[in-house]
């Protein structure tokens, strides 16, 4: 990369234009590849950044950790590769930072059959992602999640996603229990301090019998409950929108996320890092 970097970055120019956001690089952590170049890489994406004078200075980073049984190398590595990624979030270059943890992947989807697994780890991710990036752009005739309130999530750091069916939704307290069990269970990477949070999203999209028929003070319960579980002073933004299935699901972005310990060191144990 330190050899071609100006043709990295011509690259960038040609594949991106000049009418962007911000970059997005994504990598895995274990590997050689991914994990020697995110960091130049995210230099490489702010400089033309900065040169088009895109919407944000700060570079996104999608980063994939290793499942443990993948070895001492590659785990080490990634616990080395998250370290730093991690400190360029704290001097806030990096922002949103995303963790694929498949560790945690394997332990919400324990029966998948090995061609399939890839395949789910990526789309449980960028499903969830693409879904916020597109209700941010939609309006509600209920209370909308606007751009500003994504741009407020994108730019706060770590962020990590989840998401949870409602099944009996016209129960007042399974909405809340829905919330609080999305961020303790169905989150898509473990070793993060959820009580660090400081902002987060929800957005509810259900069936149109169901928002017909659930009391506002139910879904007020709901994201009151995820208040409660972030950081004193949060700020969590809303969004309820029509979908065109007759069920209920809540999808949850938490950011403000302080440093994974508990995953640096789950990472360190099993790269047998002294």
């Amino acid at each position: 990369f330190a050899e071609r970097r100006e043709d990295v970055l011509d690259f960038m120019k040609y594949s991106f234009g000049d009418n962007f956001d911000r970059v997005f690089v994504s990598a895995g952590a274990g590997g050689g590849t991914g994990a020697g170049t995110v960091v130049p890489l995210v230099h490489a994406a702010r400089e033309l950044q900065e040169a088009v004078k895109a919407g944000s200075k700060k570079v996104g980073v999608i980063l994939a950790l290793p499942k443990a049984s993948e070895g001492r190398k590659v785990n080490a590595n990634a616990f080395h590769c998250l370290n730093k990624v991690f400190e360029l979030v704290e001097k806030g270059i990096v922002s949103p930072l995303v963790i694929v943890d498949n560790e945690k992947i394997t332990q919400l989807y324990p029966n998948l059959v090995v061609s399939n697994f890839w395949q789910t780890a990526n789309m449980s991710t960028a499903g969830l992602f693409n879904l916020f990036n597109l209700t941010a752009s939609k309006d509600s005739s209920y209370s909308a999640f606007d751009k500003k309130d994504y741009e407020t999530i994108l730019n706060s750091g770590c962020i990590v996603f989840g998401a949870s069916p409602v099944t009996d939704w016209k129960d007042h307290i399974s909405i809340s229990r829905a919330v609080r069990e999305n961020l303790h269970n169905n989150l898509l990477s473990g070793g993060l301090d959820l009580s660090s949070g400081t902002s987060a999203a929800a957005i509810v999209i259900g069936g149109k019998e169901q928002l017909d028929n659930i009391p506002q003070v139910s879904l007020d319960d709901a994201f009151d409950q995820l208040s409660r579980m972030l950081k004193p002073g949060n700020v969590v933004h809303r969004g309820i929108y029509v979908g065109d299935k007759p069920n209920l699901t809540i999808f949850t972005a938490v950011g403000g996320l302080s440093k994974p310990t508990e995953k640096l060191e789950e990472l360190k144990k099993l790269g047998d890092i002294k």
